[in-house]
C-alpha cells in the first residue's frame, strides 16, 4: 500500500508540483483520503518517505549499470553519474526548488541522501584512474561538484528559468565533469 501511494504521489507531483494535496492523491488512487492517512500522517511524512523511495530506485539503477558487462569502465562512469530510473524520466524535478522553504525536514533528507551512498561511484572512478582512462583527480572534489550541482537544482528555480528539465541539466553537468569544457585539438566543438 505504501509503495502504491508513493507511486501515485510521484504521478500527481509531476502534474502539480508541491502544490498537490492529499485529495489529489486519493483521487489518483480512487481511494479515500482516510486510507492514505492510515499509512502517512501528513503530506510532509509522505514527501519524506518519497525521498527515500526515489533515491533507493536510483541506487537500483546504479547497480544495474555497474553489473552491465556490455559497458566499458568509461561508459559506466558516464552512466552512473547521470543515472535516473526510466520511470523517473518524465518527472518534473524542477518543481522541487521550493522544497527547502516549504518542507525543510524533507529537504534535509534530500541533502543527506545526496551526500551518502557514493562508495560504488568512487570505486568506479578509482578503477578508471587505475586503468588509465581517467586522469588523476581528487574524487572527493568530483563528488562535491556533482552533489552541489544537483543540490542547486533543488534549492533554486534555475532549471525553470533556463527552460531545462532535470535530466537535461544532469546530463550537461555529467558531460562537463567527464569531458571538460575545452575543445581538444582535432575534435571540434561537438555537443
Amino acid at each position: 500500500m505504501k509503495e502504491k501511494i508513493i507511486e501515485a504521489t510521484i504521478r500527481v507531483f509531476n502534474q502539480k508540483g508541491l502544490k498537490f494535496t492529499m485529495d489529489d492523491i486519493a483521487k489518483e488512487l480512487s481511494m479515500s483520503k482516510k486510507t492514505i492517512y492510515t499509512v502517512f500522517k501528513d503530506k510532509e511524512s509522505l514527501l519524506f518517505e518519497m525521498v527515500d523511495y526515489c533515491f533507493d530506485k536510483i541506487k537500483e539503477s546504479e547497480d544495474a549499470v555497474l553489473s552491465d558487462e556490455s559497458f566499458s569502465t568509461a561508459e559506466k562512469i558516464r552512466q552512473i553519474l547521470g543515472v535516473l530510473p526510466e520511470s523517473y524520466m518524465d518527472i518534473d524535478f524542477r518543481q522541487l526548488y521550493s522544497l527547502k522553504e516549504k518542507y525543510p525536514k524533507t529537504y534535509r533528507k534530500v541533502e543527506q541522501r545526496l551526500e551518502s551512498g557514493w562508495e560504488k561511484t568512487i570505486a568506479l572512478i578509482n578503477q578508471g584512474m587505475e586503468e588509465g582512462i581517467v586522469r588523476p583527480v581528487n574524487v572527493q572534489i568530483v563528488k562535491m561538484m556533482l552533489e552541489a550541482s544537483i543540490e542547486q537544482f533543488f534549492a533554486r528555480d534555475i532549471l525553470i528559468r533556463n527552460g531545462l528539465t532535470y535530466k537535461e541539466a544532469l546530463d550537461e553537468v555529467v558531460r562537463v565533469i567527464v569531458d571538460g569544457i575545452i575543445v581538444r585539438p582535432g575534435k571540434g566543438a561537438e555537443a
